[in-house]
Parts: C-alpha cells; sequence; structure tokens
C-alpha cells in the first residue's frame, strides 16, 4: 500500500487545505506560497501515475484515491479564486472575464461530479473507465489556469508592495499573465464539457440494458 506513488497521491489530498487557505491570507508571501504548492502537487500528478505503471506498482488504493486527489486540488484551488476574484478588492479582477463567473465553476464542478457518478455507475456494470486524451488535456489545461490565477494574487500583491506598477517588464508581465488566464479559462471549460461529452458517447452503452462495453476497447 505505502507505494512512492501512493506517497505522492496522498500528499496531493494533504496539500489540498493548505492550497485552499493561503491564498486568503495577507500579503504576497503566502499567496506565493499556495502558488508553489500548487505547482508541486499538479506536477506530482502527472508522475504519480507514470511511476505506478513503470514500477508495476498500480494497486487499487490507488486507483481510488487518485482521482480523490484530483477533484480535492481543483475545489481546493477554485474555491479561493471564485471567492477572491468575486468578493475581494478589484486589483486581484481577471483581464476580459473579470471574476471567474459562478457558471463556469459550476462547469468545472458539475463535470468531476457527473464523472464520480458515471465512473461508479460503470464500475458497478463491471466496466473501468480510464482516463481519455480529452480528459487528460482537459486537465493539463485546467490546472495552468488555476496555477496562474493563483500566481496572478502574488503577482499583484507584489507589484503593489515593490512598487514595480510602472516598470516596463512589469507592464508586459502583466498583460502576458493576464492573457493566460483568460485564454486557458475559456479553453479549460470548452475541453471540460467536451470530455464529458467523448466520455458519455465512448460508453454510452451503459445507459442502455444489454452487455456494457469492456473496459479499455
Amino acid at each position: 500500500m505505502w507505494t512512492l506513488p501512493n506517497i505522492l497521491t496522498l500528499s496531493r489530498i494533504a496539500l489540498a487545505p493548505v492550497i485552499a487557505l493561503l491564498p486568503f491570507i495577507n500579503g504576497w508571501f503566502p499567496k506565493f506560497l499556495a502558488f508553489i504548492v500548487f505547482l508541486a502537487a499538479a506536477i506530482s500528478d502527472i508522475y504519480d501515475g507514470r511511476l505506478a505503471r513503470e514500477r508495476k506498482q498500480i494497486t487499487d488504493l490507488g486507483k481510488e484515491l487518485d482521482p480523490l486527489a484530483d477533484k480535492l486540488l481543483l475545489f481546493a484551488a477554485l474555491i479561493p479564486i471564485y471567492w477572491i476574484t468575486t468578493y475581494s478588492m478589484k486589483q486581484y479582477e481577471i483581464p476580459w472575464w473579470g471574476s471567474v463567473p459562478l457558471w463556469v465553476a459550476g462547469i468545472l464542478v458539475g463535470r468531476e461530479v457527473a464523472m464520480t457518478v458515471f465512473r461508479w455507475v460503470a464500475k458497478r456494470r463491471g466496466v473501468v473507465i480510464a482516463a481519455m486524451g480529452p480528459g487528460k488535456l482537459k486537465t493539463i489545461v485546467q490546472d495552468i489556469f488555476l496555477g496562474a490565477t493563483i500566481g496572478w494574487f502574488a503577482w499583484k500583491d507584489m507589484r503593489a508592495e515593490f512598487g514595480w506598477q510602472r516598470l516596463w517588464i512589469g507592464i508586459w508581465w502583466e498583460k502576458l499573465h493576464g492573457a493566460v488566464i483568460a485564454l486557458t479559462m475559456a479553453i479549460a471549460v470548452i475541453l471540460t464539457v467536451y470530455s464529458l461529452l467523448v466520455y458519455l458517447h465512448r460508453y454510452r452503452a451503459l445507459f442502455r440494458s444489454g452487455t456494457p462495453p469492456r473496459a479499455g476497447h
């Protein structure tokens, strides 16, 4: 049970409350620390599955914990992002979007809830739903959006504290950083909906009577 991949997954679960709480603390350092912690958690998400396959350490516990860790990481980052961009000072607003719309948060969270239910139904019928290309791409873009936004909060506080408002490189970075957040948010929403539809179409037989599709086909 205590394999390295499982330890990495458990570490992501343990770090989720830290990521959720740090952005609410005043000052740039807690927000910057939240960005570093989120980055470490997101990178571990890439390597724990790879390590499990390479070391032949795929376990039932890992299969159960990995989706849970992914969802907790999403919720931990999305809660402060939604709250801060919606209810805090305007300095944290996201370019083009302003705040994170409630419908965007609803789509990101709703997809995860729907997939949890979908996988539970599939498991009861003897089908294991593995991660597919669109779902993996969604996770990557979504993590870029979440990480960049937490970093945005730290950047805004750093600009105010260190007086970087008029530096040309600060102005340039502000535009680039803001554009990355705005674009990845839009792309993450599109991929979230698309990947869910792909899963539903691929395993549509689960919603009909008869023999369910075999896992991996």
